[in-house]
């Protein structure tokens, strides 16, 4: 018998204002988690991704569809359903009146864990997030990816099997984000599942195991990294920008040898075979050039669009 979903979402819909002049933000929405993966949503902003976590945490009510969070029905049983999960949200909601250890404390107690089990799980969690140097230390004097390597840690005090994650490593340096990166990981391998929504499209390739892509409330794609490049992208990329770029990706187009995007100064050029492509740049000294495969960014501008979102 296989294993039951610890997350499963089906036809979720939400919308908000008056009637006339409602706003749908989730629009048929389906998906599930397995236990022990790794899932992304991604979509630009206004897309609806933390609305889903609100919806699948019981925060917020759906107007229609089917929730069901680690065997319980959602919202109904949202209480003791979150009593099995862990939250990251976008903004360090730490308590600046306490110290490390008192935050971790203090939130043990709202899933009604004793005291002296929670004392007992706080040197671990400090030494997970590399923060046992810090455990007298108040939230004020923590940088950045320290206050996010706690939030981590908090949302861990419970043991939760899910751990839901809305952009973890937003605002965070290079070294941060890589050891938020390998902290993941390491949950992974203990066999905790993550929800995960990340801007950043080498986050996503690297820790998911399968993503879905959603716009204006709906799911426009879902599988693995790999797949979803594999199925909608070419495999390779050509970057080319300087002055004559426009008119060399003109001349080039016409030759119809790829797919050409033009985005401001870059002509991004989508090909199986980039030979010929790289044989005319290198003939023409007014252009620079990149030659890389095809990621998982490309997949998202793809489906999703160039233009900016508010």
């Amino acid at each position: 018998m296989s294993e039951p979903l610890i997350l499963s979402v089906a036809n979720l819909r939400k919308s908000y204002g008056a009637a006339g002049t409602k706003s749908v933000v989730i629009d048929g929405l389906s998906f599930s988690l397995r236990r022990g993966e790794c899932y992304g949503l991604l979509g630009p902003n206004g897309a609806g991704k933390t609305t889903t976590l609100r919806l699948c945490l019981g925060l917020t009510a759906p107007d229609s569809g089917q929730i069901t969070l680690a065997g319980k029905s959602i919202p109904a049983d949202a209480r003791p359903a979150r009593l099995r999960v862990g939250v990251v949200p976008q903004g360090d909601n730490l308590d600046p009146d306490f110290t490390v250890a008192e935050n971790l404390m203090v939130f043990g107690r709202y899933f009604g864990i004793d005291d002296a089990q929670i004392a007992a799980r706080i040197p671990k969690l400090l030494e997970f997030s590399s923060l046992t140097a810090k455990k007298n230390a108040r939230i004020g004097e923590l940088s950045g990816g320290m206050k996010r390597r706690l939030t981590l840690a908090r949302a861990l005090v419970n043991d939760p099997d899910l751990i839901f994650m809305d952009e973890p490593t937003t605002g965070l340096d290079p070294q941060a984000r890589h050891m938020i990166w390998e902290r993941l990981k390491t949950l992974l391998a203990e066999g905790k599942t993550i929800f995960l929504t990340t801007h950043f499209m080498d986050e996503a390739e690297r820790l998911c195991d399968r993503l879905a892509v959603i716009d204006h409330g709906k799911m426009i794609a879902e599988g693995s990294p790999r797949a979803l490049i594999g199925q909608h992208i070419e495999t390779q990329v050509v970057e080319v920008y300087g002055e004559n770029a426009q008119a060399w990706g003109e001349a080039a187009g016409r030759r119809k040898s790829a797919r050409f995007e033009i985005s401001g100064e870059t002509v991004f050029c989508y090909t199986n075979d980039a030979q010929p492509l790289l044989d005319s740049l290198q003939a023409n000294q007014g252009v620079r050039y990149i030659h890389r495969p095809a990621n998982l960014e490309d997949l998202f501008l793809k489906l999703t669009g160039r233009e900016m979102r508010d």
